[in-house]
């Protein structure tokens, strides 16, 4: 049997094979990882602060609904990274 053509690829890993292979030696994840991991946490931060914000100009709690806006946004965005740290250990 000869040997595969070098020229031809006939030899290289399919993408499943590759990532297989990355996820063996330990590769970190890329800067996609971390862009997305950015906008979920300033996302979350944002959207529960702002209606926590217009809680407090709409029932006059100020600031508690600010605070409470606050508190769920820091646990979403708490959540959020521990579900992605989770896909790379």
């Amino acid at each position: 049997m000869d040997p595969p053509d070098p020229r031809t690829g006939a030899d290289d890993p399919t993408p499943d094979e590759a990532h297989d292979v990355a996820e063996s030696r330990g590769l970190t994840p890329g800067a996609t990882a971390f862009l997305g991991l950015g906008i979920s946490i300033g996302l979350c931060l944002a959207i529960f602060v702002g209606g926590g914000v217009l809680l407090d100009g709409w029932l006059h709690w100020s600031p508690f609904g600010l605070l409470a806006g606050l508190a769920v946004g820091v646990a979403m965005a708490v959540s959020m990274v521990v579900a992605t740290v989770r896909k790379y250990l």
